[in-house]
C-alpha cells in the first residue's frame, strides 16, 4: 500500500512539474528533487538538436521555450500564439511583450506567431527570427 501511494505521489509531482509554467521554481526538497531529474531526462529525450527549427505550436511563447509537445492555442488579433498553461493563455492577449520577440540578426521586433523559431539553448530556450534566411545570416555572422 505504501508503495502504491509513493508511486502515485511521484507521478503526480512529475505531472505538476511538466505542466507548470513558472520559469523560476523554488527548490523542492528531498524526494521531489529526484523527480526533477526524471522530468529533466524526459525533456532531454524529446529535445531537438540545438540550432534546429521547431514548430511554433510546440513552443511556449510566454516562457520562450520548446516544450516537446503541442501547446495551448491562443488566437489573438488574427494570429495564433501558444502557451503551456492557463496562466500563459490569459497572459498572451493582455501582455504585448510576450507576443513579440527581437530577431537576433535584424534586431527587428517581430510577432512570435509569424516567427521562424530555433532552439538556441541547452535548456530548450528559443530565438525568434523573421525567416530562415535571417537565421542563416545570423549563423554565418556568428562563426
Amino acid at each position: 500500500m505504501k508503495l502504491i501511494i509513493k508511486i502515485i505521489s511521484i507521478v503526480t509531482l512529475a505531472a505538476v512539474l511538466l505542466t507548470s509554467c513558472e520559469s523560476k521554481k523554488p527548490e523542492i526538497p528531498t524526494k521531489a528533487t529526484e523527480n526533477k531529474e526524471v522530468v529533466k531526462e524526459i525533456a532531454e529525450n524529446n529535445n531537438p538538436e540545438k540550432g534546429k527549427n521547431v514548430p511554433n505550436n510546440m513552443v511556449c511563447m510566454v516562457n520562450d521555450a520548446y516544450m516537446g509537445k503541442e501547446q495551448i492555442e491562443v488566437s489573438f488579433e488574427g494570429k495564433m500564439y501558444y502557451g503551456c498553461c492557463n496562466m500563459c493563455k490569459e497572459k498572451i492577449p493582455k501582455d504585448k511583450s510576450v507576443r513579440y520577440g527581437t530577431d537576433p540578426h535584424s534586431l527587428k521586433k517581430i510577432s512570435k506567431a509569424d516567427a521562424y523559431i530555433v532552439v538556441i539553448g541547452n535548456n530548450n530556450e528559443v530565438a525568434y527570427f523573421e525567416n530562415e534566411e535571417n537565421y542563416q545570416k545570423f549563423l554565418k555572422e556568428s562563426t
